[in-house]
């Protein structure tokens, strides 16, 4: 008999969940350490506490329900994912991962099973980037540095002021790390935030690694001049670097790095005005590959592309690190079980990559890790208009559960086969 999760309950606290920062649009808002994810963490914490499970709150502020293993010093089988969300984001993004993990906990629970480890549903702080990105899991692995600190992608004043608001420090962060040998795994499950599921009309996606991510602050400069008194032939126009650059960008993607993205998301011309020709354009560009060599490869020729821009239009150029997330590979032997656990239930499924990051990008550093995908409703993501067939979210549940199942029970020498 093949053990199913409870979809009606599921369902509810789905709903439920979806009202913590729901916005007109029919999205959410919750963006790290804001009133509705204080909100929304207290909330998932009472679900655990209401089904007779224990919870726990780390010095990252990683909010986790516990299911104990009769041995309490049986290593953790952890699941989940984030409970917070871009500025205007949709209902599923990383929710429907920790609402999926805590109904795999209850699951097992109400089926009376005895696991050999401990299962621990984590809802991750900070994993869309409000201050850092993927803060709480690189905290929880010991690989968030005084360094990623010194540098978040938000901006230090902005993380600095929002850990003295809610009563953390940097060494708490530092402090979070746990110990590699008390984990047995980590599984995610996500909305694949993409179209190919959907149009390969495949029930479940197995990921087969996270593509790693570089992003750069990039900035452009010439000369503020007048606008009506300076012939075109003698101005250092700023914005024209940062168009050139914009479109070479894309040239040297598509030309020599096929697979690869990048993506120019911000671009802010000074001093902005009618009557004045452009001093100086900052951008924030993003690149992205699944080879971290490939990525290297890719960083340098984009930052050659920046100095031809500027030296085509009598320019300088700044180009600076924001951050970077090398590619992460899943285990393996999580995709087979994977794929079993949908078989056992008479479920499609294809192997894919992550194009977008993800805590399990973090954990796989230290612990056996892999993703589960279910498909997105024309690929949209990161928008109110997010939206999952509830069928699939209930079989995406069921393979996390089935394959939750299979890996404790497989556990042996402390590693999961």
């Amino acid at each position: 008999m093949v053990l199913r999760v409870d979809s009606d309950r599921m369902r509810a606290d789905f709903e439920a969940l979806a009202e913590i920062g729901g916005t007109p649009e029919g999205g959410v808002a919750r963006t790290t350490f804001s009133d509705a994810h204080f909100e929304a963490r207290a909330w998932f914490l009472e679900r655990g506490r209401a089904a007779g499970l224990a919870t726990r709150v780390d010095s990252a502020a990683n909010h986790s329900v516990v299911l104990p293993a009769r041995d309490p010093e049986a290593r953790t089988l952890m699941l989940g994912s984030h409970l917070d969300s871009v500025r205007r984001g949709g209902r599923y993004d990383g929710a429907l991962g920790v609402l999926c993990a805590l109904e795999v906990l209850r699951s097992v629970q109400d089926a009376g099973l005895e696991l050999p480890l401990a299962l621990e549903a984590v809802d991750f702080t900070d994993e869309e980037g409000t201050l850092i990105g993927t803060l709480g899991s690189w905290a929880l692995t010991g690989e968030l540095s005084a360094e990623i600190l010194a540098a978040p992608r938000g901006g230090r004043d902005l993380l600095l002021a929002e850990l003295e608001r809610v009563g953390l420090s940097e060494h708490d962060l530092l402090s979070a790390r746990r110990d590699p040998a008390s984990l047995a795994g980590f599984l995610e499950l996500h909305i694949e935030q993409g179209p190919v599921l959907e149009r390969a009309d495949t029930a479940i996606g197995i990921v087969t690694g996270i593509i790693g991510s570089s992003s750069f602050l990039i900035v452009f400069e010439g000369d503020a001049r007048h606008a009506g008194t300076t012939p075109m032939d003698a101005r250092r126009d700023a914005a024209l670097g940062a168009a050139a650059f914009v479109l070479g960008v894309r040239e040297t993607v598509t030309r020599d790095f096929p697979g690869c993205v990048a993506t120019v998301g911000d671009i802010a011309i000074e001093p902005g005005s009618f009557n004045v020709v452009p001093g100086r354009a900052r951008l924030r560009m993003e690149c992205r590959s699944l080879d971290a060599a490939e990525l290297d490869a890719l960083e340098h020729a984009l930052a050659v592309r920046a100095k031809v821009a500027a030296d085509q239009w009598g320019l300088e150029v700044d180009v600076q690190r924001a951050g970077r997330w090398d590619p992460a590979r899943t285990d393996e032997r999580v995709r087979a079980a994977f794929t079993d656990a949908a078989g056992a239930l008479g479920l499609s499924t294809m192997e894919l990559p992550s194009g977008a990051g993800h805590d399990a990008q973090a954990l796989a550093r230290v612990t056996p890790s892999g993703m589960v995908f279910v498909p997105s409703l024309g690929g949209v993501s990161h928008d109110p208009t997010e939206h999952t067939a509830w069928k699939d979210c209930v079989n995406g549940a069921n393979v996390l559960l089935g394959a939750t199942v299979v890996l404790a029970r497989s556990l042996q020498n402390g590693s999961i086969i």
